[in-house]
């Protein structure tokens, strides 16, 4: 594949889950990719690919690695902003610390990651942003207060971004996945499962999406990719389900 060649890409979250699968997509289709992640195993540098330990939270960091990508690679065409962390508990039982970082990470984190960057997309004449939010900012389970929030403003910033920089040729969309197999899902599955395995945890949770399983990164990824290419080039604005059917049903059956 050769369909981002020439391009540059920025990814946080990059080195697990949903981001990892964004980064090699990318890679593999020609670009030259800077992504971030939290920890050590981060770190990476290549010709192509370039990982470094930066934390969303910080505005510093986040303008520094975009600096990064202009100065290695020549400028930014994509940002893809996949950071993210799962909390759980009700307004009533969220310790206020851990609401603020939920917020942090989610959302400000998104927001500061696009304030260093849009004016480096602008310089090359536009560009994509894709923003990874979640089927839980239309729908909520129970005891996930803080996330569900998280994301349903995410999908608000994504179309306020759309409308204040289409002018500048910056496309702005938001990819909310279902269940997607990452380690996150993971360590959810191990809190949860009670006297099962984690993989009968995530297999129960496949059954709620009408595909009957959870989804692969990769899968998430080549959405990302299509939004993140000039093949989505009239759309902006706008929030991509990557579900398998999950918001398409009622938890109404008929009987047999």
């Amino acid at each position: 594949m050769s369909d981002f060649a020439g391009k540059v890409a920025l990814v946080t979250g990059g080195s697990t889950g949903i981001g990892r699968a964004v980064v090699d997509r990318l890679a593999d289709g020609g670009a030259r990719v800077v992504f971030c992640g939290v920890d050590k195993d981060a770190a990476l540098d290549s010709e192509f690919v370039t990982g470094v330990v930066a934390d969303v939270r910080r505005p510093d960091e986040m303008r520094g690695l975009v600096d990064l990508a202009v100065t290695r690679y020549g400028g930014l065409d994509i940002v893809v902003t996949a950071a993210g962390v799962q909390r759980y508990g009700t307004v009533e039982d969220t310790p206020e610390d851990l609401w603020d970082e939920v917020m942090d990470v989610n959302l400000k984190g998104v927001y500061l990651i696009c304030k260093a960057a849009i004016p480096a997309l602008r310089r090359r004449g536009g560009g994509s942003i894709v923003i990874v939010s979640s089927v839980q900012a239309f729908a909520s389970q129970t005891s996930v207060a803080a996330y569900s929030t998280s994301k349903a403003a995410l999908n608000g910033l994504t179309r306020a971004m759309a409308l204040d920089h289409a002018a500048d040729g910056i496309r702005v969309n938001a990819v909310c996945p279902g269940s997607v197999d990452t380690p996150m899902l993971r360590w959810a599955a191990d809190l949860w499962k009670g006297d099962r395995t984690q993989q009968e945890m995530i297999d129960e949770w496949g059954k709620s999406h009408p595909l009957g399983r959870v989804a692969k990164p990769s899968e998430v990824a080549e959405v990302v990719a299509f939004l993140a290419s000039t093949r989505s080039s009239f759309v902006t604005g706008a929030e991509h389900k990557v579900d398998g059917g999950l918001l398409a049903q009622v938890p109404v059956v008929l009987p047999d």
